[in-house]
């Protein structure tokens, strides 16, 4: 297997005059399996971003005319899910990534099936808010595998790997799940789900490890390997403690984190406003058959992909991931003012395309420089606590969009509080910038 495998950029690998085999290559096949587990999570997700576009739906639901009700979908879940990141990433530092992980994935099936068969609003409402909890504890736990299992130089990669599952996942859902629920209702989609949730459990026990040295098919090279890669810098940065208040303590004192963090907010607040908002935006607002606003809702991810693999690839080779997540915030920002601004409708959707291309460039260099920073023995809850933060401030963003669309019978002010939050993001990420991450 170790000759046949994918292979990230190992430049300072041991030469192979002076040892007997040459490094597996085990760490390539955890970042696809990660890919996969997080396509799955975002197929989770981006369910209701097609739903609160179908008119059948909003009228069994009760939710037609109620802009504010639609938007909650989204905020039950990304509130929970915010909630249980900070909780919940000091127990997966605990549990371990794996373990973590599984107990993730077949904890979060159960409120797909509940949705499935879900007759009220307030029954779909508390399936979001406890998918939410399920899911919270999973996503720490792929920063803290990049962290243990690849070497610096090639973390930028490693994270543009596994962040692609983000950006396929809505882009297959955007387009298939309107097909599908076209055909088979509503319905259909949340049991797909819940199949995909449970068909990713033995991948995580089959292929993932904690650690290289724990790995039955990792060789002796490749844990050498990676081994000299690490950051042992980040041990002498005064982060690293006993407890996980003291953790807490530290982080929420550091300027380095916060800024991390608050960046991570704008991200954050720009892809839920955009991912909620964004099919109902193309087909109320631009005037989009459901057809076409089903292929121009896909098409933005597809351009985010294109971006998340332009980053990685640059990032390792420039070693400056904090100027790359910089560039991408103000990029993202600057393009969803762009597709409120512009009278041509598909021009609109041109602008968001754009869009998400900066986004898909901003996302992985977040985690590339906390993992920069952070010590590996917190590396779960320090990524836990910026992703959870943030995604209680971006939760707010579904609902905050809905009311201005309400109170002001116009997209234009919901888009702009997303590019104000980016252009602020932006500021913050700059001062990561000056820090030479």
């Amino acid at each position: 297997m170790s000759t046949q495998t994918p292979q990230f950029h190992s430049e300072g690998a041991p030469s192979t005059a002076t040892q007997i085999e040459a490094p597996s290559k085990i760490r390539v096949w955890i970042a696809v399996v990660l890919a996969f587990v997080v396509l799955v999570a975002y197929l989770d997700r981006v369910n209701v971003s097609i739903l609160i576009a179908f008119p059948p739906f909003l009228e069994e639901m009760g939710l037609k005319n109620n802009p504010v009700g639609q938007g909650l979908l989204m905020t039950f879940f990304l509130v929970s899910y915010g909630l249980g990141n900070v909780l919940l990433g000091p127990v997966g530092d605990r549990l371990g990534p794996r373990k973590a992980m599984t107990i993730a994935l077949v904890t979060w099936a159960v409120p797909l099936m509940i949705a499935a068969t879900a007759k009220t609003v307030t029954v779909l409402y508390a399936s979001m808010f406890i998918l939410g909890a399920g899911e919270a504890l999973h996503y720490p736990m792929q920063i803290a595998l990049v962290k243990n299992w690849f070497p610096r130089q090639e973390r930028g990669k490693a994270n543009s790997t596994w962040l692609l599952g983000q950006m396929v996942g809505p882009a297959l859902g955007m387009s298939s799940f309107a097909a599908v629920i076209a055909v088979y209702g509503w319905r259909s989609i949340y049991w797909l789900c819940a199949i995909l949730s449970i068909i990713a459990v033995p991948l995580i026990s089959f292929v993932v490890r904690d650690r290289p040295d724990q790995h039955p098919w990792v060789n002796k090279a490749e844990i050498e390997y990676i081994a000299k890669g690490q950051d042992l810098a980040t041990k002498d940065k005064g982060l690293q403690t006993k407890t996980a208040w003291q953790n807490f303590v530290l982080l929420i004192k550091n300027p380095d984190f916060c800024c991390s963090a608050f960046s991570f907010w704008a991200s954050v607040s720009m892809w839920w406003g955009i991912m909620s908002w964004m099919p109902q935006y193309l087909r109320v607002a631009r005037g989009f058959s459901w057809a076409k606003m089903g292929v121009f809702s896909s098409l933005p991810f597809v351009f985010g992909l294109v971006g998340l693999i332009s980053a990685g690839i640059v990032a390792d080779r420039l070693k400056r991931a904090a100027v790359i997540n910089c560039i991408g915030l103000g990029g993202c920002a600057t393009f969803i003012f762009f597709a409120a601004m512009v009278h041509n409708n598909y021009l609109s959707a041109a602008c968001l395309c754009i869009a998400l291309y900066f986004k898909g460039v901003s996302l992985p260099m977040a985690w590339t420089v906390l993992e920069a920073f952070i010590p590996a023995n917190m590396i779960g809850q320090a990524a836990g606590l910026q992703n959870g933060s943030s995604q209680l401030v971006g939760g707010l963003s579904p609902m905050i969009v809905g009311f201005l669309i309400g109170a002001t019978g116009t997209y234009t002010a919901g888009l702009m509080y997303l590019v104000v939050f980016g252009f602020l993001g932006t500021a913050c990420g700059y001062y990561l910038v000056l820090k030479k991450y």
